[in-house]
Order: C-alpha cells, then structure tokens, then sequence
C-alpha cells in the first residue's frame, strides 16, 4: 500500500510545478553526498556522453574512474491520439532524448532541495566548498533525504512528467536513488500555461531501456567496447513478486530475490586471450576493477489513476533487449506514425525485431555465449528493458511508478586481495591454489576463484535493492546519522597538521557522541583510517604523527550512538555517521617547514630517484620528489644535463619545501637521466627571529640530482 507521506510529497509537487517556467534543457542538477553519485537532466532522462567519455552514476564515488552510465532510453506512448492540430494517431509515441526538446518535450522544471547547506571546507585557507558544489536551489529543513531533486518536463503527448530524485547519505542506504515519477494529464503539450488538449489519454505506456558500463575503470581492461556496455550481462529477478507483495521486509531477511529489478554486470569480452570478468588489471597487480552491479528495482506502480495501491502484474515487461535495437519516431509528424505503431507494440511486451525477451539474459546464454554481444550481435550490447501500462488517464488524472537506481559488489579490499591472488596465479601456470571461495571451499583454478567471488556482487545489490524497498515502504523513515560539522579547516604546520571544526547542528540532540576524524595518504581516493575519536564540545585536533614531504587528506564526520538506529527494520542497528562526502579534503596538506636560512641548506629528496622504491618514497605519489629548505620566495627550474629548461615552478608559499611530480612542462614524465635544478630568490629573505637579511633578491643556487627508472 502505498505510503501516505509518499502520496502526499506527489500530489503537492504536481500541484505545485505543473504552472512552472521553462527551463533550458541542457540544465544538469548533480548529487554528491552519498557513495553513488550523478547528475540529473532537464528534458527528463540521461545520455551519459559528454563529448569525452560515458559520465553519471559514479560508484563507488570513493575513487577515479567509477562512472557506470551509459544510456537510459526512455519512451512515452497512447493508442487513439488526437493531436492539437486535430490530426488523429492511432497509436502515438515519443522518445524522451535532449534533440527532441522543443519538439515533443518541454522541460519546465528543474531544482535540487537540500535538507542543509554543504559544509565549507578550507585547506590552509583555501576555500574549497566549490569543488563539492551542488547547485542546492533551496534548503528545507523538513524534508527527509539530504537531497531531493525535481524536474517537470511536458509533452505534446499533454501527458506531464514531473519525476523527484531522492537522495540519502545515511551509509546504508547511499548507494541508491529512489525516483518517484509522476505522469498527469494536463493537456499542456508545450512551454506555456495554455493547454492544448483535453481528451482522455488511452492506453498509455511507458518504458525505460537501460545501460550500464560496469563500471569506467573496468573498461580499460576489459576492452574499448566495454565503454558503451557491449559486454554487460542483463539479468532480472522478481518474477514471482506478486506471491510476496504483501510481505514487509527487515534487515534480517538480507537479500531477496523476489523483488522486482534488473541488473548488470560485465562480462567477457570475446577479444581477450584471458578471463577479463571483474576487470582485473592483467598487465599491473591484477586488482578487480569492474565488480560493479548496478540495475534498477521496481518499489511501486499505482494499480490505476482510480486506486493508487501497488499493482503486483508490473511492469507489464521486465526483461532485455538489444542495445541500439528499437523503433524510431522521426519528428512527431504523421509520416512517422509506423514507427510510433511499432513503439507501442514495443511498449506493449513484444522485443523489437525479436531481439529481446523476459528471460535472465545471462543464466538463458552464459553457458554458450560467454560474451554477451555474440547472442544478438547488436554493437550497442544490451539493455535492461521495463516497461508499464496501460493506464487510462483522463484530464487531470495521474498515474505514479517508482523506481530504486542503485549499485554495489565487492569493496575496494577484497577486489584488490582477490585480483592479486588472480594474478599470481595467472602469471604462473604451475599455481594450482588451493583458492578460497566465499562459501570457504577450494578451487584449484584461479578464474572460478576471481569469478565467484566477482559474483557475490548479485546479492550485494539484492541487498542494496531490499533497503530501498525497505526505506520505500517505512515512508521513508529510516534513522538518520546527525548532521556534520557546517565549518571544517586543516592548517599545514612546521611539525603538525591543525584541525579544527565548528559544532554540527545535531551536537545538542539526544545520542550525539561526537566526532571522527579520518586521513589519507598521498591522494585522496584511497583508503582512510581512523585518527581521531573525540567528544562532544571538542572542536580542534592536532594530527602530530604526518611525516614531513607526505602528502594528507582529511574528512570529519559526526556520529551517534545508535540509540535512534535499534530497530533492524531497514538497517543494521548502532551507530550512524555523517558523510564523509561532505568534509573530504581534495587539496592536500603537508608539513610546511620555514625558509631554508641558507642556500647552502638546499636539497633534493628522493636523490637519486629510484623507480624501484618509489612505493616506498612518498605513498600515493610514486613519482614524487621534493626541495627542501629552500628559499620562501623563488623560481625553481629544471634542466637536462644538456641544459634543456623541462619544468619551471613559481615557489610563492613561504614556507621551506616544494614538490615535483617528476612530469615535465609538456606533460611528460621525465625519463633516467642527470638533472639540474637552479633557485632563483624572487624576494628578499630575513631572519624571522634577528631581522638579519639572509639572502636577496637574484641570488641562486644549482643542485644536481639523478632519475633512474
């Protein structure tokens, strides 16, 4: 049954936003509070493409490289149109995609809501805030997801879309989005408040066509084909829903698999000598870099504009199809009424040119084709198809389908202990294990082990699935963590790192125990560890154990304990914490030592360079070397040993070190060689503490140094 805080959140936005304003249809709202992270269009659906690369539905959004999106087609289609211009369709349809804006779609509306402001973030006094920009339009302190995002877009069909993207940064519950859409027919087939039309709408239909790349770092390894899906498996789950529809779900049931969804996952590339599924790097340590499942979950679909309960018999269609095998609907003029014909047929459950089907793609086809484009042989792979209807819609009449987006599948850990036992094996053939397998039995060869272990990502998102469900049905009631801190600054220091931050909101709320505080080293998309565990009224913190020419990253959460999280409805209990998305630190902060008092006292470190050791030099920067105790003012430039100007460096911080990243000015890594880096004193330098001149402005110094790669 559905919710009443649900249906009274869709029957205000309708109201609200059916009168909205245009708006331009390449507007973007994008979320980043969570560990599934994206962006949201204007006209209505996402093609990922951004001239460059598939972008969207990052995670986990903890590391580089973890877009996911490809596709979502997206159509709309009625039997018995009659058109503003009188011209009467016998079946009508649209393809909602950003080169039919002005022609069949109208976007009206696009805003994020935010429960509160984004933090500010400042390394040493650097006002970072903008890198976590949101463009948040409005903040409601009511609303119950950190972030709700909406979008009304209208249609020369008159049926209006208006489509809400709900946000949650609570850790159990932030690798997904729940999207609630909302079709009412207003009779509005265009940008302005005149409505064109008022005829009942019959038989409307509405379908989604999904891709999922699995994610963008697996790509790499597994082939360039992979970046547009072609490898993806397709599969679904819920058949039997309607024996279970009734059932209320909690953290103890875990995974299930009668609800409804489809999901991804990649698959092996026919071109590659070795098993690629999970990714692994083959020519670096073997780590897994495509454990992603990543799909979409059916929570509810109102059983008619008459009786808004959840109708068990949808989707009307939950299967696949092939990737850039669909009808087409030209430009909406009745010349195009074939291929509209042919859409709703689509629509309607029937594969086009039968190159689809309600079955599990991958459990139908694994076993013979084990890549997934040799089934149909369909360039663009393959897509999770759903589709609803018909629905009758008479003026003013709604109908509301809501959707859960999500993803998960192994951690960062695990792909990295499983990929490199992989790798071992799979760079000696005389390794027969024994190899582990999540259920603790043994396998001796080494691509069961990384697969079985990759597959455990199916109840990873099952579970991912359940939650949402679980969150859906609550009306949306899950406990919430308390809010982070609204400042959070990190000071670079002569022999520590200052931290300080000011209360969060929650710190005079029942259950709030404190604060923690977490670092990185050498980059920021890595693993973090605890340093910090303080407690309440505690605003500031000294970390006295970085290490001079490391590279820091921080990020502060607040927490609970857990005495609003007891229940194991729909998470486990204990305590919550803030999003570390909101404080991570993308600058880094180091020991910032003064001046060198002498140009004398100048040296370069690592010297020599070995690039053998570099993992043992600075972590996380393997390329790195650094200046010590030079000038506070000065130009630094490099040369070749045959005098060859490669990098130049303005050092203008005043502190006593600089770094190098071994990348010359033309965006090279320098190769084995002798170098010379010469110091030029750009200012004038004097003694802090006898206010003697130390040395002027011109003066310079030369130091030679030795890269062996």
């Amino acid at each position: 049954m559905k919710n009443s805080a649900f249906h009274y959140l869709v029957i205000s936005v309708v109201m609200v936003t059916i009168s909205s304003g245009q708006v331009s249809e390449t507007a973007k709202r994008f979320v980043r509070v969570g560990t599934l992270q994206s962006h949201f269009s204007a006209y209505g659906s996402e093609r990922a493409w951004n001239n460059s690369y598939y972008e969207g539905l990052i995670w986990p959004a903890d590391y580089s490289y973890q877009d996911n999106a490809v596709i979502k087609r997206f159509w709309l289609s009625c039997k018995d149109f009659t058109a503003a211009d009188g011209y009467q369709f016998s079946r009508y349809g649209l393809y909602v995609a950003l080169n039919y804006t002005g022609i069949s779609l109208f976007p009206m509306e696009l805003k994020q809501t935010a429960k509160f402001a984004s933090p500010s973030i400042y390394v040493d006094g650097e006002n970072l805030t903008a890198i976590y920009a949101e463009a948040v339009d409005e903040i409601d302190s009511d609303q119950i997801p950190d972030r709700i995002i909406t979008n009304v877009v209208n249609t020369s069909m008159g049926l209006t879309m208006t489509r809400k993207i709900l946000v949650f940064s609570q850790e159990f519950h932030d690798n997904y989005f729940i999207k609630e859409f909302t079709f009412t027919n207003t009779g509005n087939t265009d940008w302005d408040e005149e409505i064109e039309l008022s005829d009942s709408l019959r038989g409307v239909r509405i379908g989604w066509g999904t891709r999922y790349s699995c994610g963008r770092e697996g790509t790499f390894h597994i082939g360039g084909t992979q970046t547009w899906a072609k490898h993806s498996w397709v599969t679904t789950r819920g058949e039997d829903y309607a024996d279970h529809s009734d059932e209320t779900l909690t953290e103890a049931d875990g995974p299930v698999e009668w609800i409804r969804c489809g999901f991804q996952w990649a698959g092996q590339n026919s071109n590659n000598s070795f098993d690629n599924v999970g990714g692994p790097a083959v020519r670096a340590d073997g780590r897994l870099t495509s454990p992603n499942h990543i799909g979409v979950a059916i929570l509810h679909v109102d059983k008619s504009a008459a009786d808004s309960g959840d109708d068990p018999n949808q989707p009307s269609f939950l299967g696949w199809q092939a990737g850039d095998t669909y009808p087409t609907v030209g430009n909406m003029r009745p010349s195009d009424e074939l291929g509209m014909t042919q859409l709703y047929d689509f629509l309607s459950g029937n594969p086009y040119e039968g190159l689809g089907g309600s079955d599990r793609y991958d459990e139908s086809y694994l076993a013979s084709n084990p890549d997934p484009s040799t089934v149909h042989n369909d360039a663009g792979g393959t897509n999770i198809m759903n589709s609803y209807g018909p629905f009758d819609l008479a003026l003013g009449e709604s109908i509301t389908i809501v959707e859960a987006e999500g993803a998960n599948g192994l951690s960062r850990e695990m792909c990295t202990t499983v990929g490199q036992r992989w790798k071992q094996a799979y760079s000696d053939p005389g390794d027969s294990g024994p190899f582990i397998l999540p259920d603790g039995s043994e396998t001796s060869d080494e691509d069961t082990y990384k697969n079985e272990w990759v597959y455990t990502g199916k109840d990873s998102i099952l579970l991912t699935f359940s939650r949402a469900k679980r969150n859906f049905d609550s009306g949306y009631s899950i406990p919430l963590p308390p809010q982070p801190p609204p400042i959070f600054s990190v000071n670079s220091g002569g022999d520590r790192i200052y931290l300080d931050w000011d209360p969060s909101p929650s710190e005079t709320e029942q259950g709030f125990a404190g604060y923690k505080i977490f670092r990185a080293v050498g980059r920021p998309d890595t693993v973090y560890e605890e340093i910090y565990d303080g407690p309440s009224g505690v605003h500031s913190f000294e970390d006295m154990t970085a290490v001079r020419g490391y590279s820091y990253y921080y990020y502060i959460s607040s927490y609970n304990d857990g005495s609003n999280n007891t229940t194991g409805d729909t998470n486990p209990t204990g305590s919550l914490y803030s999003s570390r998305f909101y404080t991570k630190t993308k600058k880094p902060a180091y020991l910032r030592r003064v001046a060198g008092k002498s140009l004398d006292a100048i040296r370069v470190v690592p010297n020599p360079y070995y690039s053998r050791s570099k993992d043992y030099q600075y972590p996380g920067e393997p390329d790195k070397i650094m200046f010590l105790n030079i000038p506070a003012q000065c130009t630094i430039r490099i040369f070749t040993e045959r005098g060859d100007l490669i990098e130049e460096i303005v050092h203008s911080d005043g502190s006593g070190d600089e770094a190098w990243n071994s990348i010359s000015s033309s965006r090279q890594v320098v190769v084995s060689g002798i170098y010379l880096a010469h110091f030029e004193v750009t200012e004038d330098y004097s003694d802090p503490d006898t206010g003697e001149i130390l040395y002027s402005k011109g003066e310079s110094a030369v130091r030679k140094f030795v890269v062996v790669r």
